[in-house]
């Protein structure tokens, strides 16, 4: 049986999140970031990705594009350092 979807995963490079994230978004600590990619490939959206800047110990940290993020706490569950925590919306 299949099931009917309004959208294929992976595609809010089309569409926005703007206002109707959920309650959090994912702040990174780029000093504890160990680079492990994680966080990039459990992400449904695609909005983690390694940037070209090194923190303070010289490893290339991941970042995070909040225009796309529906704050569903994946890339923070799966982080095995911790740097990723929830932070919740002002609105």
């Amino acid at each position: 049986m299949k099931i009917p979807v309004t959208v294929e995963p992976g595609t809010s490079k089309a569409v926005k999140t703007g206002e109707w994230r959920e309650l959090f978004y994912p702040e990174i600590d780029h000093e504890i970031c160990i680079s492990c990619g994680q966080c990039a490939m459990i992400c449904p959206e695609g909005i983690c990705f390694k940037t070209n800047q090194k923190n303070s110990k010289g490893v290339f940290f991941y970042e995070r594009d909040l225009e796309y993020c529906k704050g569903c706490w994946l890339c923070a569950e799966i982080c095995p350092v911790n740097a990723i925590t929830m932070k919740q919306e002002k609105k």
